[in-house]
């Protein structure tokens, strides 16, 4: 691409697709052919997809996988999970099959507050600030009522708005502190309107304040809008059971395998490096659940990694201990959802997806995906502190090797074979699929 392209997104769906071709492919017919693979024969859902984003030219396939047999709080469900990662969803079934048998999943949704904010300066004495932000409160409330009134209805809601200076950190800076309760669902449309009206409130009436200055009257709205920081919409996630009962195929001493689990947990809540890696694999589990219900997992993985540094350094989102013979097994994480509104009211495969939940409400979301980032990382953790995370995960990629280079069904059986006593690298695979080839 030689210079900037005007006018890209007036262009109809066929030329952008062909603008494409003609700047980026040597092969253009190639390009265009696999793009247009991958739309749908319904021409009304492909239209439905097309207006989802902007400037669309194709659909992007995830697979949508099933874990079954999760017991959370005494009912079982079955777990759908899009994601592209190899080993993922079967390690969560698997770790669901092993807690089913020993108690499954209890959880529980500690709060589900939500939070947005107004972020505006103020040149003056704070304490005259306050005395106004105290007279007008109620109008913030009495303004929004348009907005608000549905979410009323189903009981949600603002719950409450503080004044907070934060001038120390950064000269004439304050804020409007707003907590939400948006039910079932996300809310982020409702709680910006609400927020920007609070913003057009607090400068008009500023001006109107007959005991501010000039320079106190002109308050200046930097923005509005609400924070995926969500510190007090806590969902808890918890396995336990007596030590002698972990035992299974691959623990031939669950004393042991318990003492190693909690020492694995440990490091990970005091080593940062390991404590990402040991945090992605709970998110393996949680984002696939989000992304399957039509959630938006980069404001939940945002939250959920601001939560995991709350305390000043970054640590591990799980926890573990054995007391009196029981061995426990918890999370505590932020999670912001919906399941009413946005794409789950659109997409055929979200509507999908929570029709196999059980049509659950927001705060059942919560805890059905917290128990599946549990297991995620129990899974995890239950292969690294006793086979290794490889052996596993080698036999779920080694399909993906395969049908990169194509393998045929002959050559896939003794390939498979080969390394039923080998040790799976890419680098193996690749030299068998070779040298078969001779």
């Amino acid at each position: 691409m030689s210079e900037a392209i005007s006018g890209f997104s007036k262009l109809s769906k066929e030329e952008k697709i062909n603008w494409i071709a003609n700047e980026y492919f040597s092969n253009k017919e190639e390009a265009i052919s696999i793009i247009k693979q991958y739309w749908n024969n319904d021409e009304k859902l492909q239209q439905l997809h097309d207006e989802f984003i902007e400037n669309t030219i194709s659909n992007f396939y995830l697979p949508m996988g099933i874990s079954p047999n999760f017991l959370i709080n005494g009912t079982y469900y079955s777990v759908p999970m899009v994601i592209e990662e190899s080993s993922v969803v079967a390690a969560a079934a698997k770790a669901a099959k092993f807690w089913s048998t020993r108690g499954g999943f209890k959880t529980k949704v500690i709060n589900s507050e939500k939070i947005g904010q107004v972020h505006f300066l103020y040149n003056g004495d704070f304490e005259k600030l306050n005395t106004f932000f105290q007279s007008i409160k109620s109008k913030f409330f009495a303004e929004t009522e348009s907005i608000t009134k549905n979410m009323q209805k189903r009981g949600g809601g603002i719950l409450n708005i503080e004044l907070r200076n934060k001038t120390t950190e950064l000269k004439n800076y304050y804020q409007l502190h707003a907590t939400f309760e948006t039910k079932d669902s996300m809310g982020a449309n409702f709680i910006n309107s609400c927020l920007e009206q609070f913003a057009k409130t607090l400068t008009s009436e500023a001006q109107n304040y007959n005991d501010f200055d000039d320079d106190e009257k002109n308050i200046t709205v930097v923005m509005s809008i609400l924070s995926n920081y969500v510190p007090n919409c806590i969902v808890r996630a918890e396995v336990s059971c007596k030590i002698e009962d972990l035992a299974e195929k691959k623990i031939d001493n669950p004393k042991e395998f318990a003492e190693k689990f909690v020492q694995a947990v440990k490091i990970a809540e005091i080593e940062p490096f390991r404590a990402v890696t040991h945090n992605k694999g709970i998110m393996n589990g949680v984002d696939s659940v989000v992304l399957a219900t039509g959630n938006d997992f980069r404001a939940v993985e945002a939250g959920v990694h601001a939560y995991a540094s709350r305390n000043g350094k970054y640590s591990s989102l799980s926890h573990a201990k054995i007391e009196n013979g029981i061995f426990t097994f918890w999370m505590e994480i932020p999670l912001a959802l919906g399941t009413v509104g946005g794409l789950t009211s659109l997409h055929p495969l979200v509507k999908i997806a929570l029709e196999i939940l059980g049509k659950p409400s927001a705060q059942e979301l919560m805890q059905i995906i917290a128990a599946t980032g549990l297991a995620q990382n129990f899974a995890a953790l239950r292969s690294l502190t006793t086979t290794g995370i490889q052996e596993g995960h080698m036999k779920m990629h080694i399909n993906n090797i395969l049908n990169q280079y194509q393998a045929t069904k002959e050559e896939r059986i003794a390939i498979t074979k080969h390394f039923e006593n080998n040790t799976i690298s890419h680098a193996s695979v690749v030299e068998l699929i070779e040298n078969l080839r001779k």
